[in-house]
């Protein structure tokens, strides 16, 4: 029982160690960030550190695959900042809940799957655009927010923390030349740490941020009307909410599987997301999803199996009510080192050498979806717009590949042999073929290489057949396939059309 529940591994085949120091290791780079988007929203530091441990632990034992992490991530909760603003933070909880039922609901119809259309130029700029905000996310760090105005660190300050990152950065990449038994992010995060420590080097911390301590979440219902009124405010962010953490979830499923050459289940993710939001609004978390950066660090520390998740979770918990003292230490000088890396492993450079290679339509979609992340940190936005314009790309493409070759059987007989795929972008092509004047009395359309695949297409083909009837002269189809019989057949305005099957591809069929 226990060897299938960690992906069908025996416990001698588990690395307890790389699992446990994974654990810790990804604790330590999502407890600022949590922190740091709770805090953007308005709310309690400790919503956001509730939200790291209730994600992390739930989709860790029920989510649907080994290795990803999730927390209480930006993307969501950017979502929500409008609605905290104006009408409280019992709207958030309310509509994090609503949220996550919408998630359990797409995981529960398996709808999961059809992330797996998203075009590769669409991942690679989806991967790119994440991988400058994580970035430039990390360069506000070295600001001091007041509450009446943002500086610039300077001098010696400046000075201290660009050196103290840059070490972070040097130990993460130098460190593996060395020794790959231990994460060297959580090397580099303990080397700075007690390089401060003992130094007693004046620069920015944890604490700086915000206090980590506090007590277990208590289990509350969002104090809101249960109302229809109350549903109308809260449904539409919880919608949009739902799809960012579903897109950006199931893109990071898609991303492990491509580095571990294993396959996760996009639908089981989708429920485990689901509960775990629905739990985060009744315990005064803030909600979130998957974290690529932290799911990036864990599998890159070598964890395999769902270990390292909960440990990571677990840890923050006890961090949470035992060791906060000890976080709100930790330079963030060594957690901004730790998380650049992650930014600039995270982008796509391959990319970059595949533009004289790629079809300058994907190069456009790719640059296309970078550009609207960077510039409007909307994740589904981008990959929604990425979806629509590689979808009317390839109907354009198909639309012109439409071609008809013409020839004559042994009775005078003239016949259009159709290529390529008949729907609403190829329409005004295939009735462009057709000349019924000059056309002897019966003509002959052949599908064996096309197929009608639309509404859009019925209609032209109908309004083709009745120009030909309007000069009493005969249509037949051949060939069709057997969903475009059952598209002929539904439509009813075919009755008294000739249509010709060809047995071999009926057997087929």
């Amino acid at each position: 029982m226990i060897s299938s529940y960690f992906s069908y591994k025996t416990l001698k085949e588990i690395n307890f160690k790389n699992e446990i120091l994974a654990g810790l290791t990804v604790a330590m780079t999502m407890i600022p960030e949590s922190l740091s988007f709770a805090i953007l929203a308005g709310l309690s530091p400790l919503t956001g550190l509730y939200a790291a441990f209730l994600m992390g632990l739930i989709t860790a034992i029920f989510g649907g695959r080994p290795g990803m992490v999730s927390g209480g991530a930006g993307a969501t909760v950017v979502v929500l900042i409008a609605l905290a603003s104006l009408h409280g933070v019992e709207y958030l909880f309310a509509a994090v809940i609503v949220a996550g039922i919408i998630q359990f609901l797409v995981g529960v119809c398996k709808l999961g799957r059809f992330v797996r259309l998203i075009p590769q130029p669409v991942m690679y700029g989806f991967l790119n655009g994440l991988a400058v905000i994580i970035f430039m996310a990390q360069v506000t760090q070295f600001q001091i927010t007041t509450p009446n105005s943002t500086t610039w660190l300077t001098g010696t300050s400046l000075y201290l923390m660009l050196g103290l990152t840059a070490l972070t950065i040097a130990i993460v990449w130098l460190f593996p030349k060395w020794t790959k038994k231990v994460p060297s992010s959580l090397v580099a995060i303990i080397c700075i740490s007690l390089l401060v420590f003992f130094l007693q080097l004046d620069t920015k911390k944890v604490i700086d941020i915000a206090e980590v301590s506090g007590s277990l979440p208590q289990f509350h219902l969002p104090v809101v009307p249960f109302t229809l009124e109350t549903l109308k405010i809260i449904l539409p962010f919880s919608v949009v909410m739902a799809g960012v953490g579903l897109i950006e979830s199931l893109l990071t499923l898609n991303i492990v599987d491509e580095l571990t050459n294993t396959k996760g289940n996009s639908n089981r993710e989708a429920m485990a997301q689901g509960g775990a939001n629905i739990v985060n609004g009744f315990f005064g978390g803030m909600g979130g999803c998957a974290m690529i950066a932290q799911t990036l660090v864990n599998i890159g520390a070598g964890a395999k199996t769902r270990i390292a998740a909960i440990l990571g979770a677990l840890t923050i918990l006890c961090i949470i009510l035992f060791g906060g003292t000890i976080i709100e230490q930790i330079p963030m000088a060594a957690l901004v080192g730790v998380m650049m890396v992650v930014a600039l492993s995270t982008f796509e450079w391959v990319s970059f050498r595949l533009i004289t290679k790629m079809p300058v339509s994907d190069i456009f979609t790719l640059f296309l979806v970078t550009g609207i992340i960077v510039f409007t940190h909307n994740l589904a936005l981008a990959v929604l717009v990425g979806v629509i314009v590689s979808a009317l790309i390839f109907a354009w493409d198909n639309a012109k590949r439409i071609r008809a070759r013409k020839s004559w059987d042994e009775q005078g007989n003239k016949i259009y042999e159709i290529y390529g795929p008949l729907f609403f972008g190829s329409t005004t092509s295939f009735a462009e073929k057709f000349i019924p004047q000059e056309d002897p009395n019966c003509i002959i359309i052949d599908f064996k290489e096309s197929h009608i695949a639309d509404m859009s297409a019925l209609e032209i083909l109908k309004k083709v057949i009745v120009k030909y009837q309007e000069l009493n002269k005969k249509v037949v189809l051949r060939n069709l396939r057997a969903d475009s019989l059952r598209l002929i057949h539904n439509s009813k305005a075919f009755q008294e059309i000739e249509i010709e099957s060809n047995p071999l591809q009926e057997e087929l069929q």
